[in-house]
């Protein structure tokens, strides 16, 4: 059974970018990531990669989900849906969905993990996660709230898994 997390950091209305770029800049959470998903497959739209400040993630398999097939990235594998990237995941280990907004939609109902990082402030945005129902979903670990010294934002890690 391939296991397709969710790692994202939303804000608490959530809010998850602006103009195609992150809200905040945390660095312990971007250090976060980095450790999850290091040595694993990360499965993203082609907005969200664009969007990353080095592409693609250094030590990872990246698959990146477009509509269009002439669509090709070195360095990445390409999906041209949902059902294509689900069956590129890895069998033997986690494979982490990365965003954006319609690929965390797409992604929600077949994820068996959530890696959330909130952070306690209202975000003007364009780009919002869904909405969680956390009916479904079991808290299994949760981070004491921290303040980063630069922003001054507070947040706060989760782990869920579907019940």
């Amino acid at each position: 059974m391939k296991q397709i997390s969710i790692i994202v950091a939303i804000a608490q209305n959530n809010a998850i970018g602006k103009d195609n770029d992150l809200l905040w800049h945390l660095s312990e959470d971007l250090k976060r990531f980095k450790k999850i998903t290091l040595n694993h497959t990360v499965l993203m739209g082609l907005n969200t990669f664009y969007s990353l400040p080095v592409r693609p993630f250094a030590n990872r398999r990246n698959i990146v989900i477009v509509d269009d097939p002439s669509v090709k990235i070195e360095g990445c594998e390409m999906a041209y849906s949902i059902q294509e990237a689900v069956d590129l995941c890895d069998e033997d280990q986690e494979n982490f969905i990365c965003g954006g907004a319609s690929i965390y939609r797409q992604f929600l109902p077949l994820a068996d993990k959530l890696y959330l990082t909130v952070v306690y402030k209202d975000f003007e945005a364009d780009t919002f996660f869904p909405e969680i129902n956390y009916d479904e979903w079991k808290l299994i670990e949760e981070s004491e709230r921290m303040t980063d010294e630069k922003t001054q934002l507070t947040y706060a890690y989760f782990i869920y898994e579907r019940k």
